[in-house]
């Protein structure tokens, strides 16, 4: 009888409380529902009085706050004044009570049912508004994603058609620069201009592999590191000298990889001029490390210098396409990097510090990739 009484006196204070709800909550002005969230309120004093009639169920209140919820999420408001509006109706009714003429056992078991009733609605609203959340967070970040790519292929095409053009004369500057050195020997400058065409020609290269028409029509080969790395040198020899860089190799002759000969020394050349460019910053002794080894059917490739250091705050986005903290560079060398790497089915990665960085390449091995295709099956 007295639990009748609670509700009925719940129900002849309903509009006083729902107003005074509305005169404390706190609301956005870029609210698209600020007229209306006091309806909210009044929906969870009436789903409180039904709880206390047993006429609604937990589920049910589950429900209006993920009607809630949802609305809230719509609003885009803080998530904070949410919850701080939801503990407002909570200590109005609770305040409410206890200005009642119950006894003691009416008034502690009202109050248990009140908070009952209020945790299972916060706990349902928070959780279900966290995943709205994050669900928008993750279209908004496939977007952005797509988009990237979007930009990235247009870009592509565009460099891809514009090196083309500019390809084809360039291979005949090469040819003839050729031929006026077997003419004439003695003539001076000529291996000056051969090698920066060659370095011309390297730079062309990135860009036809970024736009993915660099790798077509080639087969893969094996081809041997130590070789590999004698090529990269002699070709980079006068960048060398003019650093005064000390290279220091430590290569198994017997390491081997099976894939694009001409990628892979993209991704050398490409590593070893980022350095040659970070020793040139320093002063004292200047030094590279070229180190090839297999162990575990792994072949590890590192090249470590003792030039410049890369920032912390920078080491998470250097192969991010467009990067670059030069003041005329493409931003597209480690991201080409990064790209033949995983094409080879390897990894990348880089350690940096005041005294040294090392970037570690790491490749399967034939037998390993063959096991691994074989287990597939």
């Amino acid at each position: 009888m007295q639990m009748d009484e609670l509700t009925t006196f719940l129900d002849e204070h309903e509009a006083a409380v729902v107003e005074e709800f509305r005169a404390q909550i706190v609301v956005s002005e870029h609210d698209q529902f600020r007229d209306f969230i006091h309806l909210n309120g009044q929906a969870m004093y009436r789903m409180v009085v039904g709880y206390f009639r047993e006429q609604i169920t937990q589920e049910e209140i589950r429900q209006l706050a993920r009607k809630v919820a949802n609305e809230r999420n719509q609003a885009d408001i803080n998530i904070g004044d949410f919850v701080y509006n939801v503990c407002l109706g909570r200590r109005l009714i609770l305040d409410l009570l206890q200005r009642g003429s119950f006894p003691p056992s009416i008034l502690v078991s009202a109050i248990v049912k009140v908070n009952e009733c209020f945790d299972v609605f916060l706990v349902e609203a928070v959780s279900e508004y966290t995943t709205l959340k994050n669900n928008d967070l993750a279209e908004k970040n496939l977007f952005i994603e797509r988009s990237h790519k979007d930009r990235l292929t247009i870009l592509g095409q565009m460099a891809s058609s514009f090196v083309h053009e500019f390809r084809n004369p360039l291979t005949s500057i090469i040819g003839f620069s050729k031929l006026l050195k077997e003419d004439h020997p003695d003539l001076p400058y000529v291996d000056i201009i051969v090698n920066e065409l060659y370095q011309l020609n390297y730079r062309v290269s990135q860009f036809l592999l970024v736009s993915k028409k660099g790798v077509i029509q080639r087969k893969s080969e094996a081809f041997n590191f130590q070789q590999l790395f004698e090529e990269i040198l002699a070709f980079l020899y006068p960048n060398i000298v003019d650093v005064n860089a000390d290279i220091q190799c430590r290569i198994d002759p017997l390491c081997e990889l099976t894939g694009y000969r001409d990628e892979i020394k993209q991704v050398f050349i490409n590593i070893i001029s980022n350095a040659l460019d970070a020793l040139q910053r320093k002063s004292g002794s200047k030094m590279i490390e070229i180190e090839v080894l297999q162990t575990n059917g792994m072949t590890r490739v590192s090249i470590s210098n003792n030039g410049v250091g890369i920032p912390p705050d920078l080491l998470e986005v250097i192969f991010e396409p467009f990067f670059t903290t030069k003041e005329l560079g493409t931003g597209i060398g480690l991201y080409v990097c990064k790209e033949i790497i995983e094409r080879h089915a390897g990894t990348i990665s880089c350690e940096s510090s005041e005294e040294s960085t090392t970037f570690t390449m790491q490749f399967s091995t034939a037998e390993q990739r063959k096991e691994a295709a074989y287990s597939v099956k």
